[in-house]
């Protein structure tokens, strides 16, 4: 499958996985292929200086899929989406991953480009300015990060 388009891997393993794909993990890849693009955009215009070829892979990828939450599924709070990346990362990457992730995340939500509606803002389901981007964000836990290393 080398070479094979993403969607096309992904309908091919959908048939033969046990436990089977969910639905709601399809549509997370096929969102991500999708809006490639302005998912990688965001998330370099938020990194402060530091490009996605520098993060660590896990991390550009839990950052894809939490961008693609915040931006295009309005339907799970921002607060949600941030707290599962941060748990991804804690789970499957560095040490300084889950604060690098959440800091990434939250200066996206408080730029403002994040879709909010007044409900999930009365229902505390999106962080307060600054709280989840404190800062001094660390650098991504990248090859190039050393103990210190401001982003």
């Amino acid at each position: 499958m080398r070479g094979a388009a993403v969607p096309e891997i992904l309908t091919a393993r959908r048939a033969q996985a046990d436990p089977p794909v969910s639905e709601y993990a399809e549509g997370l890849v096929r969102g991500v292929v999708e809006h490639w693009r302005e998912i990688n955009e965001r998330i370099g215009r938020h990194a402060e200086g530091w490009s996605l070829e520098r993060m660590p892979p896990v991390d550009r990828n839990i950052l894809r899929i939490a961008v693609l939450e915040l931006l295009w599924r309005p339907d799970v709070p921002p607060r949600v989406v941030i707290d599962e990346a941060v748990e991804l990362a804690k789970n499957l990457s560095t040490d300084r991953s889950p604060m690098f992730v959440n800091g990434l995340l939250g200066s996206l939500v408080d730029a403002g480009a994040v879709p909010v509606t007044a409900e999930q803002t009365a229902a505390g389901q999106v962080p307060a300015a600054g709280e989840a981007s404190a800062a001094g964000r660390p650098a991504p836990p990248g090859p190039d990060a050393g103990p210190g290393r401001e982003a």
